[in-house]
């Protein structure tokens, strides 16, 4: 009877080896649940960090060739009644000067967004990795994976640099343009800041990107033991108390 011939061993699966960066980009807006299932076995969170880096770098070149910042500081001291004051306090050969300065120092911090990038996403991580550990019983949850999972969720925010670079590039009005709201995404794009701090704030807020986002890291977190609903009440609840306090801070010093 003739010997059985011997077989190649079976290739491993694209399941076991794992998804690529790239394919946890793209699944992160067309199936994330793969994306963030796929951190728990590898928490890397370089990929999506270059992508908005340099997406936002980006960004901020193109708003200094189209606006300029001298541009974007007068805006935005015309929208805070504070600062217009301050600024008419000075005398008419330093008000230039001041904004000069003010100019320069904006750039220079913009071109060191990616640190603020790590930073952010850093003590954002921070408090839902607390939270979802005290308060919703997210016993093996480490940390770096809360942090990929906090990089990989603020992608849909790398879709809006996109839209902003456009707008702008395709010739977005210097006289209105709002380095912090720099596209119709939210109710306030269409409010006077300077009118209403604080209604201007909240509304700013409900952006579509950012909601985005959100729903992302609530997947992300809802993982284990910890419901979808209760990872949308604590990533949502965070968020909230986040924006109506920030919105009064920067009411009362508007």
């Amino acid at each position: 009877m003739a010997a059985a011939p011997n077989l190649p061993a079976p290739m491993p699966t694209s399941q076991s080896a794992g998804l690529s960066e790239a394919a946890r980009i793209a699944n992160t807006f067309i199936a994330p649940s793969k994306t963030f299932a796929d951190l728990r076995r590898s928490a890397s969170w370089w990929a999506p960090f270059l992508l908005l880096s340099v997406l936002s770098l980006g960004l901020f070149y193109v708003i200094d060739q189209k606006i300029g910042y001298h541009k974007v500081v007068q805006n935005q001291i015309d929208a805070s009644p504070s600062a217009t004051r301050r600024i008419e306090q000075l005398p008419a050969d330093q008000r230039e000067q001041a904004i000069a300065r003010q100019a320069n120092g904006t750039k220079y911090f913009l071109y060191g967004y990616p640190a603020i990038i790590l930073l952010w996403n850093l003590l954002i991580a921070a408090v839902l990795f607390g939270t979802f550990k005290l308060a919703a019983g997210a016993a093996d949850l480490k940390f770096k994976t809360a942090y990929a999972i906090v990089m990989y969720a603020s992608l849909p925010l790398a879709l809006k640099s996109i839209l902003a670079m456009i707008s702008v590039g395709a010739g977005a009005d210097p006289d209105s343009f709002n380095l912090q709201n720099p596209v119709a995404t939210n109710p306030g794009y269409f409010l006077t800041q300077a009118n209403s701090p604080f209604l201007y704030s909240v509304a700013t807020a409900v952006d579509v990107f950012m909601i985005w986002t959100l729903i992302l890291t609530a997947i992300g977190f809802s993982f284990g033991k910890v419901k979808f609903s209760t990872a949308l009440a604590i990533v949502f609840g965070w968020y909230v108390l986040f924006a109506v306090g920030g919105g009064a801070l920067g009411a009362a010093f508007s």
